[in-house]
């Protein structure tokens, strides 16, 4: 987990960020969440792009078993229960503003964007859009700071202790890279090198 500043991304990060995503990775500048093995989890990507679009999605669900996962939530109707848990729980919704507050600080310091300088991610402040995002921004920020974000992480079926990553640059021999099987790996797997 980790918040602005990021550790500089190698070039291995945007080879398996870019596998995992199915296209181009574009604009990495970090990695704030990674796998118990060591595979990128979130990507943080430029306040503005290289093509000078402003992109207020700061953190990115970029890990396929993670975001299949979420997706499954959001289909089974989670965003609305907890668009109705967050107008009936004043505590909630004044933990979700300051959730909004901390990701506005966290890219305004990276760089400071006009068109999206007030816009966060997943639909905060005041609704629920995008679990992937408020997921994203928990993974990142740690336990405590995006609320829902955190029950989206505790509510799916996949966990960030869990290594469940397949062999996304296709370098594995065997059976399972030819298969594509996933390994499984508990969370005091060694973590990538990076390079």
């Amino acid at each position: 987990m980790t918040t602005p500043p990021f550790e500089p991304v190698s070039d291995r990060d945007v080879e398996l960020v870019t596998a995992m995503l199915g296209r181009p990775a574009r604009d990495v500048i970090g990695i704030p969440a990674r796998c118990v093995c060591g595979n990128p989890t979130v990507v943080a990507t430029k306040p503005r792009l290289g093509d000078g679009t402003p992109f207020p999605t700061l953190y990115y669900l970029c890990h396929p078993g993670a975001t299949a996962a979420i997706s499954t939530l959001e289909a089974n109707g989670v965003m609305a229960e907890m668009t109705e848990l967050l107008a009936s729980d004043d505590d909630l919704r004044r933990r979700y503003h300051d959730a909004h507050d901390a990701y506005l600080a966290d890219r305004e310091g990276i760089e400071h964007v006009a068109e999206i300088a007030h816009v966060t991610a997943g639909g905060m402040p005041e609704r629920v859009k995008c679990l992937h995002a408020l997921a994203g921004h928990a993974l990142s920020a740690g336990p405590g700071v995006n609320p829902l974000g955190d029950l989206a992480v505790e509510r799916s079926s996949w966990s960030p202790d869990v290594c469940r990553c397949g062999d996304y640059l296709g370098e594995a021999a065997g059976d399972d890279a030819a298969t594509g099987a996933p390994g499984e790996t508990a969370a005091s797997s060694a973590p990538l090198e990076a390079g």
